[in-house]
């Protein structure tokens, strides 16, 4: 093409497109696309949605108090969760005690100007602190729910990962073993693994064990041998349909192997289901290690649970209200607070409810 043949090209363009609009950016301009939003990763973005979301965030906060009340008022509290008063100083008044008030003890030595710290919940029949006991109690409860819903959540995502990624026989045989332990008697085998255990290990167990005891041994193999199957059932079916898409046809093609492609791929896609399952699974391992202490399964005595408190707080309902409606309350607290964080969860990381 010669210059004239350019030149006229050019004059025909020049009739169809506004070359004023192709003015190079000023200073503002410029000054106005660099200070638009910096892009957020997927965790970042559904954080922000998260703490957009007010009832959420008041159980967040109400959680992290329980939580950090459980683990730093023991350390600064006088009593001991199996201390009993009464037998320690001989002053039979320590049993039994009403909400902030004190023995006899204790009264001389306010009237001798000491400082002596109240029994917020009273004491119980033993003499024991009520408080501490409570505070104790709601760490063991914790402690079994987060642990279980952990141990569901590692062995549910593995088991449900490879079951709906394999597919064929080996998604046949694998989904028959959950419905054989879908089919077993949880409670009961709880407590056949208690009597086992109990002749097996006996007296040999030290340390944090021997403080639980064989009942919380055997309740933490349940939720490993059998919990786990909602879990992996629910992993399975989300990756039956994930894994037909594109991207993951795209991530086989360049030669991703399984595990980064179940890793990368999948269970990120999978993250609100995994949430919501983790997050209720939490109040119902609380819910069942309570039960079980209600029916004398649980800790081994001195330890409490919320469930042992509530156990022991039937003998005097008539009598002493308070004790039975605390642990009680503690519970009812800790389930709906988990309950409306893993619904703030799943509405904050699924990516369909992005606005």
């Amino acid at each position: 093409m010669d210059k004239n043949e350019k030149a006229k090209f050019k004059n025909i363009l020049s009739f169809q497109i506004d070359t004023d609009k192709f003015l190079p950016a000023s200073d503002e301009e410029k000054m106005q696309v660099s200070s638009m939003r910096e892009s957020r990763t997927f965790f970042r973005d559904a954080m922000r949605r998260f703490v957009k979301n007010k009832v959420a965030m008041v159980c967040t906060v109400i959680m992290i108090i329980i939580v950090l009340s459980v683990i730093f008022i023991p350390m600064f509290w006088p009593y001991s969760y199996d201390q009993q008063l009464g037998i320690l100083t001989s002053d039979a008044s320590y049993n039994n005690l009403k909400p902030f008030e004190y023995g006899e003890t204790e009264k001389a030595m306010i009237d001798s100007g000491e400082h002596v710290f109240p029994h917020i919940f009273g004491t119980d029949n033993l003499g024991r602190d009520y408080f501490i006991r409570v505070i104790y109690g709601t760490r063991v409860s914790l402690g079994v729910g987060f642990f279980a819903a952990l141990l569901v959540l590692i062995i549910g995502l593995i088991y449900g990962s490879i079951s709906g990624y394999v597919g064929g026989k080996t998604d046949l045989i694998m989904m028959r073993i959950v419905d054989i332990i879908y089919s077993l008697p949880d409670m009961l085998i709880i407590i056949l693994l208690s009597v086992v255990l109990n002749k097996a290990l006996g007296d040999s167990l030290n340390g944090v064990f021997a403080a639980l005891g064989v009942n919380m041994i055997s309740i933490f193999l349940v939720f490993g041998l059998l919990y786990w199957v909602g879990m992996a059932r629910l992993i399975r079916g989300q990756i039956l349909t994930l894994k037909k898409q594109e991207y993951v046809l795209a991530a086989k093609s360049i030669g991703s192997s399984p595990v980064r492609i179940i890793s990368k791929h999948l269970l990120p896609n999978c993250i609100s289901v995994i949430i919501i399952s983790t997050a209720l699974q939490i109040p119902s391992a609380i819910f069942t290690e309570s039960f079980l202490s209600f029916l004398g399964l649980g800790v081994s005595a001195p330890m409490p649970s919320l469930g042992s408190l509530a156990s022991a707080a039937r003998s005097g309902v008539f009598s002493y209200p308070y004790r039975l409606l605390i642990p009680s309350l503690m519970i009812f607290l800790i389930v709906l607070s988990l309950n409306l964080i893993g619904d703030g969860l799943r509405d904050a990381f699924d990516p369909k409810l992005k606005k």
